[in-house]
């Protein structure tokens, strides 16, 4: 009995230093995003809920955020571990803040295309571009459209707006009041809020960046100079497991929301549920995602971008897209077929 007693608590004793081996090997992360918790968080909701973070080894903690600009500057501060945010946004903050310390960069893109572009009702008889001279725009002062603006008004000739500034929250409303004749936004936010204020589809005009001569790049998963320093492996491990459940999310959005209710139970699911679907079909699984390959960038764009991003933000200095973007945590090829089949 003794024996018996003695090797069942040895058992046990081998048992606990097994876990507590285990748990010691988990990588905690915090994790920011770009905004608050809406259907294109499901990304990254979707795979730490089937635990594919946890199967990595990685304890990741999300949280939402109140605009790129804002995740960025927390990332750099050392607050989060890793973010989601516009890539421009980062460029900007680089070419601003040459002597930071703790300059984050991107590692994998997300939104090969930005999402922003000029919003306006059909009533206003704006129908292109050049329709916007001399009209007053809205726009939060940090919306990445607004911010950008310059670079779509150079590709287009348009001059002479003026712009009002307002809370993301009114933006869609002072534009259906006629407080402004256009908005700037992202457009699977700013187009599903207009419909939520009542107005129909068809009432709306959508002029998107990319269709217009912008060539940018939109949001980017951007890591901290502490962790690619001290854990390499555990971004990578991230970009695995967020590859992994990014083509569950792209097979079937409307099971993901279910993931992003359970993080805000108040969240509309059908609305929720068109808009990732807008995200995925306009910026995830466009032409340029499929052409350049999910999760990478192309290099004379990326220098592009940064040429344009130092011009329109007009930044302290010119932006090194070579300091900006690290694709050495890249999962493999075949982890980063995410995208369907034509």
């Amino acid at each position: 009995m003794k024996k018996r007693a003695f090797l069942k608590s040895s058992f046990a004793l081998a048992a606990a230093l097994t876990l507590g081996s285990a748990q010691a090997q988990t990588t905690p992360i915090k994790f920011q995003l770009d905004w608050r918790f809406e259907g294109p968080s499901a990304l990254f909701l979707t795979p730490a809920a089937k635990g594919y973070f946890k199967d990595a080894k990685l304890d990741v903690a999300i949280d939402a955020g109140n605009g790129s600009g804002g995740t960025v500057t927390r990332v750099a501060s050392g607050a989060y571990d890793m973010g989601f945010a516009d890539l421009a946004a980062l460029m900007e903050f680089h070419a601003n803040n040459p002597d930071a310390p703790n300059k984050p960069v991107a590692v994998m893109m997300v939104y090969n295309d930005t999402p922003a572009s000029v919003m306006a009702l059909r009533k206003s008889g704006i129908k292109t571009p050049t329709d916007l001279n001399n009209k007053k725009l809205g726009a939060p002062v940090f919306d990445a459209g607004r911010r950008a603006f310059p670079i779509f008004a150079k590709a287009n000739n348009v001059t002479g707006v003026a712009w009002t500034a307002m809370d993301p929250p009114l933006r869609e409303t002072m534009l259906v009041r006629g407080d402004v004749d256009a908005i700037t936004g992202f457009t699977f936010t700013s187009l599903l809020n207009l419909e939520a204020r009542g107005v129909k589809a068809e009432e709306i005009v959508v002029l998107p960046y990319p269709q217009y001569g912008v060539k940018l790049y939109g949001n980017a998963i951007i890591a901290s100079p502490k962790i690619i320093k001290e854990n390499p492996a555990a971004v990578k491990a991230f970009l695995v497991a967020f590859a992994k459940g990014a083509k569950d999310v792209i097979g079937n959005p409307a099971a993901a929301i279910g993931d992003v209710k359970a993080r805000d139970g108040i969240v509309n699911t059908e609305l929720e549920t068109r808009r990732l679907k807008l995200a995925i079909d306009t910026v995830i699984n466009s032409p340029n995602a499929r052409a350049e390959g999910f999760g990478q960038v192309n290099g004379p764009r990326l220098s592009l971008m940064a040429s344009q991003v130092s011009d329109a933000f007009n930044t302290k200095t010119r932006v090194n897209p070579d300091a900006v973007w690290n694709a050495s945590f890249l999962p493999s090829k075949a982890e980063l077929d995410v995208l369907p089949k034509k």
